[in-house]
């Protein structure tokens, strides 16, 4: 069951409840995060940015990236982007900030060192998706072709309409090229090779410092996202799905200005020195 994250003012201690929906009387114990004990990953689009109707024009509202700055100080690093971008694009997105992040759904990855590491750098057989995926946007104005390293995916948000011949087309190459990933995500289908996950990523970052030891949380909003809340579940930590829909994960705010108003309580509270 799902539980939605209210944010209060900041507490005496650094504890931010997560209250139950009341569709059910589970306990709804409070969670205690301390920032040297907190591990903090956030997906980029519907999470940290509002989602646009054109992927290239996204960008990170001010406030959420000073926030981001701020805890990355307030956590010694203990901080990453998880997204379905490629890692390039992040940098340019988060610019001045270079953090630990996540690219592809977990197919590449920069730690907390710097140093790169990539699950599958012959992406080559993403071209028998992106033909047709090519082919059917040349056809229908409206919808957008998106390249990344090892993945191509077919935006059609401006065209709602085509739902239902986007997700025939997508399972049928699906269905002829197995060794390819199929991902629906909110209008929009994407193929990538390889098998790793956004909860592949986030068990490689807390197996490392600064993230090893700390408890997880983990902000997404869309189906990749899903493959991560179990890993952070496990871990003992908290799961948090932005908007609307069936999820894993453990509490739920409504949307990227009420994450920003949550986070900066977290800030507030992780910034007042105890008493």
């Amino acid at each position: 069951m799902s539980r939605r994250c209210d944010p209060v003012p900041p507490p005496a201690e650094t504890e931010l409840p997560c209250d139950p929906v009341r569709t059910g009387e589970l306990p709804s114990p409070a969670l205690p995060l301390e920032r040297n004990r907190t591990a903090l990953f956030f997906d980029f689009d519907g999470t940290l940015a509002p989602i646009v109707t054109d992927p290239h024009e996204v960008r990170l509202p001010a406030r959420t990236a000073d926030l981001l700055a701020r805890l990355y100080t307030l956590t010694d690093g203990a901080l990453a982007v998880v997204s379905g971008r490629p890692i390039a694009e992040l940098d340019r997105l988060l610019k001045p900030l270079l953090l630990p992040v996540a690219g592809v759904h977990g197919r590449e990855r920069r730690d907390g060192a710097g140093r790169k590491f990539d699950s599958n750098p012959d992406g080559s057989a993403v071209s028998a998706a992106d033909g047709p995926l090519a082919a059917f946007a040349g056809r229908h104005a409206g919808t957008l072709i998106e390249r990344k390293p090892g993945a191509v995916a077919l935006h059609y948000r401006r065209r709602p309409e085509l739902a239902k011949p986007v997700l025939e087309l997508a399972r049928e190459i699906a269905r002829t090229h197995p060794a390819l990933r199929l991902i629906e995500g909110k209008m929009v289908v994407e193929f990538c090779t390889g098998l790793v996950s956004k909860g592949d990523a986030v068990a490689a970052f807390m197996a490392e410092q600064p993230f090893a030891g700390r408890r997880p949380l983990f902000f997404g909003d869309d189906v990749t996202d899903e493959d991560a809340y179990p890993v952070v579940n496990a871990a003992g930590g908290l799961s948090v799905r932005i908007g609307p829909g069936e999820t894993r994960a453990g509490c739920r705010l409504p949307d990227v200005e009420m994450l920003q108003d949550w986070l900066s309580r977290l800030a507030h509270s992780w910034s007042v020195p105890n008493p």
